[in-house]
């Protein structure tokens, strides 16, 4: 069974940090992306980063380009997502999800692409 469980959210001001983690596991495929989605309330689902799990490709919105650092511990596996200059308009509930395939929706972060989800963790920014 893929489980993927969310960790690392909650409340900070306005140009702080977090580091959201995501813990993934019960899959074997063999060229896979993982990805970080938000949706704010009343808002479509948005993708923000994503990374091939083969080889570390990384992939960003442009939205969070230059913020937000995706990585990943292919040994646990976890992938991370490093939030630094944080905004208002970032809060959100951030979730991860992983595409069982390599496809160009994948790596452009449509989550159709994406086959199974987490349960989300909040991230709350102050002004």
């Amino acid at each position: 069974e893929v489980q993927l469980v969310e960790s690392g959210g909650g409340l900070v001001q306005a140009g702080g940090s977090l580091r959201l983690s995501c813990s993934a596991s019960g899959f074997t495929f063999d060229d896979y992306v993982i990805g970080w989605f938000r949706q704010a309330p009343g808002k479509e689902r948005e993708g923000v980063s994503g990374i091939s799990i083969s080889d570390g490709t990384t992939y960003y919105a442009d939205s969070v380009k230059g913020r937000l650092t995706i990585s990943s511990d292919n040994t646990k596996p976890t992938v991370y997502l490093q939030m630094n200059s944080l905004k208002p308009e970032d809060t959100a509930v951030y979730y991860c999800a992983v595409a069982s395939r390599l496809s160009v929706a994948a790596i452009n972060l449509l989550y159709y692409a994406y086959d199974y989800w987490g349960q989300g963790t909040q991230v709350t920014v102050s002004s």
